[in-house]
């Protein structure tokens, strides 16, 4: 099963967990299935069908340029991060 790594400004969602063992064939099913365990979770990370401008998704160590149609295995990493800007 994929393991799903939360930033720390999310962990509060999931009971203080940094990284949970989610179900998933794509990054959009590991959301959905994040949200039906930690509800609140899919609302911060998406924003209608996509990921939030300020989101990003790396699979086994790539950021993804396909968001939440990248395809994750059994033995993916998935990480979810906070893009950083400024001046």
């Amino acid at each position: 099963m994929p393991v799903v790594y939360i930033p720390p400004p999310l962990q509060g969602l999931t009971g203080g967990r940094a990284s949970l063992e989610v179900e998933g064939g794509t990054v959009r099913e590991i959301i959905e299935n994040l949200d039906r365990a930690w509800p609140g979770l899919k609302d911060r990370l998406l924003e209608g069908e996509r990921l939030r401008s300020h989101i990003r998704v790396a699979v086994d160590g790539r950021i993804s340029a396909l968001g939440v149609l990248e395809r994750v295995s059994a033995a993916s990493e998935v990480h979810f991060v906070a893009v950083v800007s400024g001046g």
